[in-house]
């Protein structure tokens, strides 16, 4: 028997050729990312850029992520999903290879890293609604939870190797050979991309335009009062976590951690607790999914707290370690829900209402970083961050369908049903998804 069907042979029957390429590819992007995030901030602070300085370049990348994120979301239901992944893969190569360059060559310019963030933002904005919708649509059946939970698991599990190996390497050669790891990380995944195959997706009907398929992928996500909900909810939660991961994180490592390794190995632990957390999702099944999630939310605050008071490495680890683990639960359960109430010809365009809400004011909060530490302090700005997420998640919960939403069997519902009614009122059996 070949290697290739005793693979095949091997996995699991609801690991089909998609899921498997797009877990693959999902790993390879993480090795490279997780160090990339690290390595852009420290690029900036090296060049002789400020706290300030960090946070526009976080921004650039942000703010053309939010803005092209429904055009990607309505461009994903429209035309093949895996070409607009490779095309945004490709877009991803170019950028964050030039970035590389740019930190090897020496002096690299703030408009620059500006500029050549904005791009892979963009990028990232076509690709990510196309690649939540490939994924949805490559699991069906009961075994759809445990699906995404082992997908995210090895994502995240990537996302360990890619941080701690970023952090080590940025110690000993410097950002700028991380960057071109993440650059040919990118150029592996979309060529594992290319061989994503659609033929098993029904084709989509000619519809009105890009305006009328936005509206349609509109009516979907306002018509759902726990969609909408936690969409508002992270849009506040993503801005202060991805502040204080963003700039404030590496602030701290610097003046009191030790730099770069440290400020890595915490966000190492973070992606081992988000292992924890889906390798726990492949087995529990909780009943109701959105108000375990929700709850999940709120560890979410520690590490934030942790760099307020100045904890050492090993008690900031601890609570990375424990916010990762939370967080997987919420992301699993969060998507097994979207599997079983959008209709799969609008995963897509509601996923990017739902990225496009949840990044919306990422942009600002990591632009206005800088500025709100020399206003108020590191230390207070820290302790905002932690308390805007408590206040934002015990809101989410005053929402019935949140506390309701149940697990249930069968397809996702028809568009123009009343899915976050039916499904939040549903006694189906605790199968769970993981």
């Amino acid at each position: 028997m070949s290697s290739a069907r005793r693979f095949t042979a091997a996995r699991p029957s609801w690991a089909g050729r998609n899921y498997t390429l797009l877990t693959a590819a999902a790993v390879v992007t993480n090795l490279g990312a997780h160090g990339a995030l690290i390595a852009a901030a420290f690029a900036v602070l090296q060049s002789g850029g400020s706290g300030g300085d960090v946070g526009l370049v976080a921004a650039a990348r942000t703010l053309p992520l939010v803005l092209f994120l429904l055009i990607g979301g309505a461009l994903a239901d429209r035309m093949p999903r895996h070409h607009v992944m490779v095309a945004a893969n490709a877009l991803n190569f170019l950028s964050q290879g030039a970035f590389a360059l740019l930190v090897l060559a020496g002096e690299p310019r703030l408009w620059q890293m500006m500029l050549l963030s904005a791009l892979g933002g963009t990028g990232q904005a076509f690709f990510n609604p196309a690649a939540e919708g490939m994924l949805l649509s490559s699991v069906s059946g009961e075994q759809a939870g445990r699906a995404f939970a082992l997908f995210r698991m090895a994502m995240n599990g990537a996302g360990i190797g890619g941080a701690a190996l970023g952090g080590a390497m940025i110690a000993a050669v410097g950002p700028g050979w991380v960057l071109a790891v993440d650059a040919a990380a990118f150029a592996v995944a979309g060529a594992l991309r290319a061989f994503l195959d659609v033929s098993h997706v029904p084709e989509r009907t000619a519809g009105g335009g890009m305006l009328a398929d936005l509206r349609e992928g509109w009516q979907e996500f306002v018509s759902r009062p726990w969609l909408w909900s936690i969409v508002l909810q992270f849009s506040v939660v993503v801005a202060v976590v991805g502040a204080a991961e963003s700039v404030y994180g590496p602030l701290v490592a610097r003046d009191r951690l030790g730099g770069a390794g440290p400020w890595g190995l915490a966000l190492g632990t973070f992606g081992a607790g988000t292992i924890a957390g889906a390798l726990l999702m492949t087995r529990w099944k909780p009943r109701r999914l959105l108000l375990v999630a929700t709850v999940c939310v709120f560890p979410l605050a520690l590490p934030s707290a942790a760099l307020a008071v100045l904890a050492p490495v090993g008690v900031l680890c601890a609570v990375m370690f424990l916010s990762g683990t939370a967080i997987e639960v919420f992301g699993v359960s969060w998507m097994t829900t979207m599997h079983q109430e959008i209709p799969e010809e609008k995963f897509s365009r509601v996923s990017a209402y739902d990225w496009f809400g949840s990044l919306s004011m990422l942009p600002l909060a990591t632009a206005v970083a800088g500025p709100v530490e020399s206003l108020v302090g590191r230390t207070a700005a820290l302790w905002g961050c932690a308390a805007l997420v408590v206040t934002v998640t015990a809101a989410v919960l005053a929402v019935p369908d949140v506390r309701r939403m149940t697990r249930r069997t069968g397809p996702a519902p028809v568009a123009g049903g009343a899915p976050g009614a039916a499904s939040a009122d549903a006694e189906g059996p605790v199968r769970r998804l993981g």
